[in-house]
């Protein structure tokens, strides 16, 4: 099991578990001082730095790397059980800032800042996030104006509302801001682009001009310096322009390869999808921690005689113990083998294997819906764990309150999980065409669900595998729908269809005549993302479902079939009420639905030690008094 789940990138997750010290990145058991646990993570990143090439996997080999992109996506993904302060500095430091240069910059910028960012020498942060702007990217305040007699670009934050904010390493480390601002070129306006604009000397004094605030406590993370920055008229050279899809010439004059201002900005922000993804993978990490630790607590921890009083009853052999753990076990199995076909797939673009615009935009809207399922099912995950666990569950030294603190930001970084869902249906709706990224995000739903007249589904894991469980079939009536795997495919592809083709017809009234196009869009936003979490669930079932007929017969294939039936049931179950009100199910069989799931939850209840050990996490990763005070669990 372990090998299935450890996917292609299986080599990468043994080394960090063995050739990395665990104890090294290991969260601090006690509460440090902020500055101190500040220090604490930025040594653990350097050492990451000189020790291993997780950083160069993430760049092409013209940029100094390995383009094993899919090997940097999963080490840092398994820092992700680990102390997510160093995650996410080191996703901070390596992911944005360094992907940033490698992504938006060129051979000049490459030379020049790759090495310092891949060994550490050279600290940066990623000035993205504004004050009065976060989601709207397109709409930054902050300006980079070309100065035709010094050969400059002018940053300049206009008003409080245009102040970098949120923004890691900004507040202590970093020497050099990859700042996105609004590009101003003789006196013409042509949208976002990313300047790179030092912050601090070597001495780490502040530059003239930059304005650096603390963002100070924060509600996690303790270890992140996250600030403030402002930009007062602050001068940099010309070249500090990253300039892959925008650039200035000799003359003064504004070049791009790609004319609309619009589908630039979005081809920008693309190149930076391995954020969100790397986000989901330390979410999804997190929360098997989460459950390895409840399980294994459950496992050895009694409360209550059995009626004869002969012995104790183990926590997990309780129905509402196990109803609490186990669907949620096999959700994250799910969405575990559903991040690694997104790795697959963000590594055969990177490396062309696969190409063609669409393909990008699939990626990115795959990468947006994972990453909003994977956080929203950590923040309700670690809190259900922490309460299986009672009061040692509430003590900081058995992780939980980390747990929940560090991860709790995830569904709004790196994407409002909100915001994230509408992407995802807006890529629905417009089949990655050219509306996908010509048109505002109202207008691309309702140029998209004009051509919507029946939902074709596209199947992007397992396509053939999928579309003979579902021709095998018993249909979508009767109990043996919900038996059958092709039946609960079925179902899942259903609702898919359902939702969107009704949410087209919503839609397509705002080319009514004198129509409110923002109310319409606005009544329909419900209607929208529950679209997209359909999508998004069937994808990750789809995923599951191939890793399943990928591993070879056997009980480790027979054990990974039944928590696939319990992904496949509790999720339908989860929204049983759309499924009797469209006539999907029968009050009865929603009904019968509940104990179908309640007995896949018995059928695990006697592998779920087996099932949360498949993770592997270095038990430096898992020592808690939690499992201590219970003898040696190990």
């Amino acid at each position: 099991i372990r090998t299935v789940l450890d996917g292609r990138w299986g080599e990468v997750r043994q080394q960090v578990r063995t050739e990395l010290d665990p104890a090294d990145f290991a969260p601090p058991r006690d509460l440090l001082p902020m500055d101190e646990h500040r220090q604490r993570t930025l040594d653990a990143v350097l050492r990451l730095a000189g020790t291993t090439d997780f950083a160069r996997n993430g760049l092409t080999r013209e940029q100094g790397g390995t383009d094993d992109h899919g090997a940097s996506v999963t080490a840092f993904e398994m820092l992700g059980h680990a102390d997510l302060s160093v995650f996410v500095k080191a996703g901070v430091q390596f992911g944005l800032f360094g992907g940033a240069i490698a992504g938006l910059g060129t051979q000049r910028h490459w030379d020049a800042y790759l090495p310092g960012m891949a060994d550490g020498s050279l600290l940066g942060c990623f000035a993205m996030t504004e004050t009065g702007h976060g989601s709207d990217v397109q709409s930054l305040l902050t300006t980079a104006t070309y100065l035709p007699e010094s050969d400059e670009l002018e940053i300049h934050s206009p008003s409080l509302a245009a102040r970098k904010d949120y923004i890691g390493g900004a507040a202590r480390d970093a020497r050099l801001a990859a700042v996105f601002a609004q590009l101003v070129v003789d006196g013409e306006q042509h949208g976002v682009h990313c300047v790179l604009v030092p912050i601090r000397d070597e001495d780490g004094t502040v530059r003239p001009g930059v304005t650096v605030g603390d963002c100070g406590a924060k509600m996690g993370l303790r270890g992140v310096d996250n600030g403030r920055l402002s930009f007062d008229h602050v001068r940099v050279p010309r070249h500090n322009l990253l300039n892959r899809y925008g650039t200035i010439d000799d003359d003064g004059r504004y070049h791009s390869p790609i004319e609309s201002a619009s589908r630039r900005f979005f081809t920008m922000l693309g190149t930076l999808v391995r954020g969100r993804i790397s986000v989901a993978g330390g979410a999804g990490a997190a929360t098997r921690t989460a459950l390895t630790l409840a399980i294994t607590y459950a496992e050895h921890r009694t409360q209550f005689h059995v009626p004869s009083g002969e012995r104790e009853v183990h926590l997990l052999d309780y129905r509402a113990h196990q109803a609490k753990l186990l669907p949620r076990l096999a959700r994250s199995y799910a969405l575990m083998l559903a991040q690694n076909a997104l790795v697959e797939q963000m590594h055969r673009i990177a490396t062309g294997e696969e190409d063609g615009e669409d393909a990008q935009r699939e990626l990115e809207a795959r990468a947006a819906g994972i990453k909003a399922l994977t956080t929203e099912h950590a923040t309700q995950t670690i809190q259900v764990c922490r309460e299986a666990c009672g009061g040692a569950g509430y003590l900081s030294v058995n992780r939980f309150a980390d747990l929940k603190a560090d991860t709790d930001v995830f569904t709004t970084f790196e994407g409002d999980n909100t915001v994230l869902l509408q992407l995802v249906a807006k890529g629905m709706l417009t089949s990655y065409s050219d509306a996908f990224h010509e048109l505002d995000t109202r207008g691309a739903f309702f140029f998209g669900a004009r051509q919507v007249t029946e939902a074709v589904i596209e199947r992007t894991v397992g396509g053939s595998i999928i579309q003979r469980l579902i021709s095998g079939s018993p249909g979508r009536d009767g109990d043996a729908a919900l038996a059958d795997r092709g039946g609960q495919l079925d179902l899942f592809e259903d609702r898919e269809k359902h939702l969107l083709e009704t949410l087209a017809m919503r839609l397509r009234r705002a080319g009514d005549d004198g129509a409110d196009s923002f109310a319409i869009f606005n009544d329909a936003q419900p209607h929208l993302l529950l679209a997209a979490r359909a999508h998004v669930e069937r994808v990750v079932l789809e995923a599951f479902v191939a890793a399943v007929d990928a591993t070879p017969p056997g009980e480790a294939r027979e054990l990974l079939d039944t928590v696939c039936d319990l992904y496949a049931l509790s999720t339908i179950a989860q929204d049983r009420a759309w499924f009797v009100e469209h006539g999907r199910l029968s009050a009865q069989q929603s009904k019968d639905l509940l104990g179908a799931v309640d007995r896949r939850c018995a059928q695990l209840r006697p592998h779920a030690q087996t099932l949360v050990d498949a993770f592997a996490i270095p038990m430096a990763w898992r020592e808690t008094e939690l499992l201590e005070d219970l003898g040696d669990v190990s």
